[in-house]
C-alpha cells in the first residue's frame, strides 16, 4: 500500500524522465572508465555499481552488451569522424585524435582489432561496424602518395599495429609507444589529443 503523506507535507516530485537521463548519462561514464581499464568483457554488473543504480536500471537503458558499448565506443569513432569532417582538417591531424583515443581506452582498441574479436566473443558486429567508420573517416583524408595509401585493409592493419604497441601503466607511455609506432611506419601524427 502506498503511504500517503501527512496533510500540508509535500510529496517528493517524480523526476521521471530527469532521472532516467540522469542515469543513462551516469552509466555511459561508468562504462567508458570501466571499459578504459577493462576492456569490453568487463562485467555488466561492474557498470551498474560504478553508476550507482541497480542491474535493472542498466538494462533498461541498454537491452544487452552490445548497446552498452556501443553508445560508449560510437562516441570515440563520432569524435574522430567530426575531426575528419572539420574545415582544413589533415590526415596527420586526425591520427592525433585517433592516438588519443588508442592511449585512453583498451575498449577502443578492441574495435580496430573487430576481425579477431568476432570469434570469441559472440556476435560483436557493431564492433566491425564501428571499425569501418573509423578507416572510412580515415580514407577521407587519405592523399595517394601517404604511406598508409596502399590495398584494401592495409590501413586498419597499420591502425592495428600501432594499437598492439600501445601498452604501459601511464598513458604518457602509452602515447610515447603509439608515436614510435606511427614513427616506425613512416607516418606524421598531429597533436595527440580529443576532438573539441
Amino acid at each position: 500500500m502506498t503511504r500517503q503523506p501527512p496533510p500540508g507535507e509535500r510529496r517528493p516530485a517524480n523526476e521521471g524522465r530527469k532521472a532516467a537521463a540522469r542515469n543513462r548519462a551516469a552509466l555511459v561514464a561508468a562504462a567508458r572508465e570501466i571499459y578504459a581499464d577493462q576492456g569490453l568483457n568487463a562485467p555488466l554488473s561492474a557498470i551498474a555499481r560504478r553508476a550507482g543504480v541497480g542491474q535493472a536500471v542498466l538494462y533498461r537503458h541498454f537491452p544487452d552488451r552490445a548497446a552498452v558499448a556501443t553508445a560508449v565506443l560510437g562516441e570515440n569513432v563520432r569524435q574522430i569522424e567530426q575531426a575528419a569532417a572539420a574545415r582544413g582538417a589533415d590526415i596527420a591531424g586526425v591520427l592525433g585524435v585517433l592516438t588519443w583515443h588508442q592511449t585512453q581506452s583498451a575498449a577502443f582498441i578492441s574495435i580496430l582489432h573487430a576481425d579477431g574479436l568476432a570469434g570469441r566473443s559472440g556476435d560483436l558486429s557493431y564492433a566491425s561496424e564501428l571499425s569501418g567508420r573509423v578507416e572510412h573517416a580515415l580514407r577521407t583524408l587519405l592523399p595517394d602518395n601517404h604511406p598508409l595509401t596502399g590495398a584494401e585493409g592495409d590501413l586498419m592493419i597499420a591502425v592495428a599495429m600501432v594499437s598492439g604497441a600501445v601498452t604501459g601503466p601511464t598513458r604518457e607511455q602509452r602515447e610515447h609507444r603509439a608515436l614510435a609506432g606511427w614513427r616506425l611506419l613512416g607516418v606524421e601524427v598531429g597533436p595527440v589529443r580529443p576532438f573539441d
